[in-house]
């Protein structure tokens, strides 16, 4: 096909960020590194990598990020039952069923859940595909009335391992959505559509079922993290924002509705930044319907400009749909839905004129969220396969993601490592990887540093530029900025992580 016949993902050159100078700390933790890697001891290996500030998660499915274990008590909790096809039911529990509260006590049965809900033990010969997916039918009921509790497991989870800005995917008011939607009906003129939904405050009503809603969430998630009490977890200062995911299966209607609710309640909430298309890209709708999806999103985004939009694109391989599916899903998600993020994007050596959507990819610091466990798990891509390389190759800015670690039995701390074995990664390499995280993130507020850092390295914007960044006692200037900027205030939060992981360094394994 054309772009992928002209050369060589490894050959291909495009605009390379700079050689980067490292300092003299971040030469000792590259040492401590090396040591380690030659060393053989794969718990110190990880403990390193658990200690590494790692930025943020800028994709995480909250549903999907909980451990598994947890979701099986959330069941226990609810009173829920497990039915022979592994299946979180309310009770009473019928035939073949069994209270989701033996799990307690019945090692053997809490691991079947464990394995129905995730990948654990699963072979990797299987269909990880399709085993991924089914698991969160599976364990949706037990996710119910829980989200704050879900939140703040996984922000503790997160800030034990030394992030600082979670970005996760929830359905706001999905049952209040999908109700006016199917009200309204669809209309292939987008504009009247839109007019139909926003008639008589009918979307606003479902705005303010979603901002009551978030309200019960943060609630939720106060009360289980003790936040404001002595007892307070690590959770309660993470930063997060909420992401309106779409499901991208189903009706039209629907998926517009979804559309206008996220971007009306991000511009209208502070809580909420963006919104994405979720659900398999291979389904028979979400292919049929791909180009419509991209063309509402273009049209919404006249209407709501300050919405942010980031899209699973291109989450496709060879094999798992036709070869004329596999062209222009990131190009089209880049150029004609504009998004400022790309999740996945693992086909793109596939599509047409690949070469000139890295290149845009790359001049519009479009960032790419990339998920190396679960890619490995749902498509079976994984090593020199992987567009990993190649994005970075372009200067495209490349952040490491989760997307569900719960499912996917991973953490990002294993996403780092995976990342640095597999691709050789250097140390300065990581430190940026982490700092891309922050850059690309939607929190609002000026970055700490400067122009295109992918292309042209993290240099310290004017006001902050006098000092050493993660300082106790910024310049009055910068401290003006990190406290009218929730952006440069993380990313300062991170420098300064940085300065005491590497102050510790040392090539002593």
């Amino acid at each position: 096909m054309a772009g992928a016949a002209d050369a060589s993902p490894r050959h291909v050159r495009g605009a390379e960020p700079p050689v980067r100078t490292s300092t003299a700390s971040e030469e000792r933790a590259a040492r401590r590194l090396e040591a380690l890697r030659a060393g053989g001891d794969p718990r110190r290996l990880r403990d390193f990598f658990h200690r590494l500030p790692k930025g943020a998660d800028l994709h995480n499915h909250l549903s999907g990020a909980v451990t598994t274990e947890y979701l099986v008590e959330l069941a226990a909790r609810s009173g829920l039952c497990v039915d022979a096809t592994m299946t979180a039911v309310d009770a009473p529990c019928g035939a073949g069923a069994r209270p989701a509260a033996d799990a307690r006590t019945d090692r053997d049965f809490r691991a079947a859940i464990v394995r129905a809900w995730s990948m654990q033990d699963f072979p990797r010969g299987g269909n990880g595909h399709d085993h991924f997916f089914d698991t969160f039918q599976k364990f949706s009921r037990a996710t119910w009335d829980h989200r704050g509790r879900m939140l703040a497991e996984v922000a503790n989870g997160m800030a034990e391992q030394n992030q600082f800005y979670l970005e996760t995917m929830v359905s706001p008011a999905s049952e209040e959505t999908n109700r006016l939607a199917d009200e309204v009906g669809w209309h292939k003129d987008l504009a009247r559509l839109h007019g139909k939904l926003t008639a008589g405050g009918k979307l606003d009503k479902v705005v303010a079922a979603a901002r009551k809603e978030a309200d019960g969430t943060d609630a939720q998630f106060r009360a289980a993290n003790h936040c404001g009490t002595k007892k307070a977890r690590p959770g309660c200062d993470l930063p997060v924002r909420w992401i309106a995911q779409v499901g991208r299966t189903g009706p039209s209607q629907r998926v517009f509705t979804q559309l206008a609710l996220g971007m009306r309640l991000a511009e209208r909430d502070g809580r909420f930044v963006a919104v994405n298309l979720v659900q398999p890209e291979d389904e028979k709708n979400a292919l049929r319907n791909y180009s419509l999806h991209m063309r509402m999103i273009d049209y919404l985004r006249k209407v709501y400009p300050k919405a942010h939009v980031t899209l699973h694109a291109g989450e496709l391989w060879p094999g798992l749909v036709k070869p004329e599916e596999l062209k222009s899903h990131i190009g089209q998600a880049v150029n004609t839905a504009r998004a400022e993020r790309i999740g996945h994007g693992v086909d793109l050596v596939h599509e047409d004129h690949w070469q000139k959507t890295a290149r845009t990819m790359a001049g519009r610091e479009i960032a790419v969220e990339v998920p190396l466990t679960s890619n490995a798990q749902i498509l079976g891509v994984r090593g020199p396969d992987h567009p990993f390389p190649t994005y970075r190759r372009f200067g495209v800015p490349v952040v490491l993601a989760t997307d569900d670690p719960g499912v996917s039995r991973t953490d990002i701390s294993r996403e780092y490592q995976y990342a640095a074995q597999t691709y050789d990664l250097s140390y300065p390499e990581l430190k940026d990887l982490a700092r891309a995280s922050l850059e690309y993130a939607f929190l609002p507020g000026k970055s700490l540093w400067r122009g295109n850092p992918t292309q042209e390295g993290y240099r310290l914007t004017g006001v902050c530029d006098t000092g050493r960044p993660g300082a106790a006692k910024p310049a009055a200037r910068c401290e003006h900025l990190l406290n009218g900027s929730p952006k440069a205030a993380a990313q300062w939060r991170q420098e300064a992580a940085f300065r005491h992981f590497e102050s510790r360094a040392s090539t002593k394994a």
